[in-house]
C-alpha cells in the first residue's frame, strides 16, 4: 500500500482529482499553502496528503468564506496541533516503556514472599 505522503501525481492529475484547475495548485504553492515535491526536471509531484490539504483549502475558501491568508493561518495551527499530538503520543509511549519494568517487578514480588508466609503459618519466624 502506498504511503499518503508519497508524491505520485503530476499537476494535471492532482488538479483533476482535487476538482480544481492546475493554476489553482500553483497559486496555493505561491501562497505557501502547498509544498509539492519537485523532480530533478522541476516537475511538481503531489501526494494523497497534498490532495487532502487542497480539499481542505477549497472547503474553507468556498464553503466558509475564508481568504487564503486565513486558510494559511488555520493550516499552520492544524499542523502545530498535529505536531503537539505526535509529541504527546511519543512522551506517553516513553512513559509506558519506563513504567513497564516496574510493573514486572511488582508482579514477581508476591511469588518471592510465598515461602515466608508458609513458614510463618507453620510457626517459624524469619
Amino acid at each position: 500500500m502506498a504511503s499518503a505522503r508519497r508524491p505520485v501525481y503530476v499537476i494535471s492529475i492532482a488538479a483533476s482529482l482535487a476538482g480544481c484547475h492546475p493554476r489553482t495548485l500553483r497559486i496555493y504553492e505561491e501562497e505557501g499553502l502547498l509544498d509539492p515535491v519537485r523532480t530533478d526536471t522541476n516537475i511538481r509531484l503531489y501526494s494523497d496528503e497534498d490532495l487532502e490539504r487542497v480539499r481542505a483549502i477549497r472547503y474553507l475558501t468556498q464553503n466558509r468564506g475564508v481568504n487564503l491568508a486565513g486558510v494559511k493561518l488555520l493550516l499552520q495551527l492544524r499542523d502545530a496541533a498535529d505536531l503537539l499530538d505526535e509529541i504527546a503520543n511519543e512522551l506517553a509511549r516513553e512513559d509506558a516503556e519506563a513504567e513497564a519494568p516496574q510493573a514486572v517487578e511488582v508482579t514477581h514480588e508476591p511469588t518471592t514472599r510465598r515461602p515466608r508466609i508458609r513458614q510463618r503459618q507453620k510457626g517459624v519466624e524469619l
